[in-house]
């Protein structure tokens, strides 16, 4: 969730920057959405390269990028997402591990934040994966994980642009307000009642589950801007025409991923966390 800061031309963004933004997205979403639906290899292929990407700007970001470590984690992490993709989950997890150790000490005097960034990345990737991996309700979960990230992104931005007010934690990111913060919860509420008026889900429960998404995706957010804040920098990459890098966009489906994974994984199971998440 990105909203303007106030602070800077008039509370209002560059027409040129909104409009960026809105084209990419226009682009971007109904080609996720495709191959979301697609699922198999192709969406594991996706999710792998995404993470790949999103450990490379985790170590531009804290300053550790370099040829052999950038390298060496694309390895592993290349590999643990074709394991997953074939069903070879535990083959994944310990090739996740024994290759962390390796990037771990690759990056020597930085090798908390490389593992952290490793570790990120990692767990995207087998969340992404597995919840989709579900036969029964696999789409229709991811489908709901994303549009509520999008919904709480979309209505922060313009919340806050509109209403602006008091700062959710300006030390951390100053341009982000509670307006935004409620007008985000607000709108991944009614994705959770649409969800349920089509007859996906029971309402209560989905209002719930929507409910944490849209909170802990907030907090994805915020966790993203702290690092970047540590360490100085702006904008992870500059790889989405008016999103930034792969971090700036992804950082609150990271964790609303993460957390609807565990959610599903608990109530049904490893191979039925779609469902888990879905079905109450």
């Amino acid at each position: 969730m990105n909203e303007p800061d106030p602070a800077s031309a008039g509370a209002k963004p560059a027409p040129s920057n909104l409009v960026m933004r809105v084209l990419a997205a226009l682009v971007l979403a109904p080609l996720a959405i495709a191959i979301a639906y697609a699922g198999g290899w192709l969406w594991a292929l996706l999710v792998t390269l995404v993470s790949i990407g999103l450990f490379a700007e985790w170590l531009m970001v804290v300053g550790a990028a370099s040829a052999t470590l950038t390298g060496a984690g694309t390895v592993v992490i290349a590999m643990m997402g074709a394991s997953v993709a074939f069903g070879a989950l535990k083959t994944s997890v310990v090739t996740g591990l024994i290759g962390g150790a390796i990037v771990t000490l690759i990056a020597r005097g930085k090798f908390l934040w490389a593992a952290s960034g490793f570790a990120y990345a990692a767990a995207a990737l087998l969340a992404s994966i597995l919840v989709r991996k579900d036969l029964v309700n696999g789409f229709s979960a991811l489908m709901f994980v994303l549009l509520v990230v999008w919904a709480t992104d979309i209505g922060g931005y313009f919340a806050g642009r509109s209403i602006g007010g008091p700062k959710l934690w300006p030390r951390v990111s100053p341009k982000k307000t509670w307006a935004g913060a409620f007008g985000g919860f607000a709108a991944s509420l009614a994705v959770a009642a649409g969800f349920a008026a089509c007859g996906i889900g029971k309402l209560v429960p989905l209002l719930l589950v929507g409910a944490v998404l849209s909170v802990v995706s907030q907090l994805g957010d915020l966790f993203e801007s702290a690092v970047k804040r540590r360490f100085g920098v702006k904008d992870s990459s500059h790889l989405i025409p008016g999103h930034g890098g792969l971090m700036d966009r992804l950082d609150g489906f990271v964790a609303a991923i993460l957390a609807a994974w565990f959610i599903g994984f608990f109530r049904h199971g490893v191979h039925s966390a779609g469902s888990g998440l879905m079905v109450w």
